[in-house]
């Protein structure tokens, strides 16, 4: 399993527009509906990935937390599909369901959305404040499939944490290490 790093985007990036699919709910979400003077957290992730299934229960739990908190959580699946049929919005349906997506997951079907975050790997986070620029990418936390740290998102929450409380993030901001994003030819 080859692991790539996310590429640590500039903090203070505006959050690039998107209007994505999601198969779940059956309508499109955009960048526009988030807009509401709460904090955004955009995940790439995908259903097939190791490590985004190493910390999906984790994921779903802190997901469910910070929501009620006031963080507009939103994530986009942006693999070529067609090669990797795992990653389907039918199979997107089936996983969302089988964990519990308490979010939108969305479907990034020309990868553009991808490319203009510059996400590299599943999973992929971007934390953007109420402004939203970015203040937090990187990782969910040291866990990672076989190394025997379980998954608590320390990382991330720390993140959402401070930006909740208008505190500075003062952590080390470490990549999030995944599967590659499964590029269309």
């Amino acid at each position: 399993m080859a692991a790539t790093p996310s590429k640590m985007i500039p903090l203070g990036t505006e959050a690039p527009y998107f209007n994505l699919y999601d198969p779940i709910a059956q309508k499109y979400y955009s960048l526009d509906n988030l807009k509401d003077g709460k904090p955004l957290l955009v995940m790439f992730i995908c259903n097939h990935c190791p490590y985004v299934m190493h910390i999906i229960h984790n994921l779903v739990e802190v997901s469910s937390e910070y929501i009620k908190k006031g963080v507009n959580i939103v994530a986009i699946n942006p693999n070529d599909y067609i090669a990797y049929p795992e990653d389907s919005p039918e199979k997107m349906v089936e996983y969302a369901r089988k964990f519990n997506y308490p979010f939108p997951y969305l479907i990034d079907e020309t990868q553009e959305v991808a490319r203009s975050y510059d996400a590299a790997c599943t999973p992929d986070f971007f934390l953007f404040d109420k402004d939203l620029k970015l203040v937090y990418r990187g990782q969910f936390d040291d866990s990672r499939p076989g190394n025997n740290i379980p998954p608590t998102g320390k990382d991330l929450t720390y993140a959402m944490d401070c930006l909740l409380n208008n505190k500075a993030i003062d952590i080390p901001q470490k990549p999030s290490l995944g599967c590659s994003i499964k590029w269309k030819s």
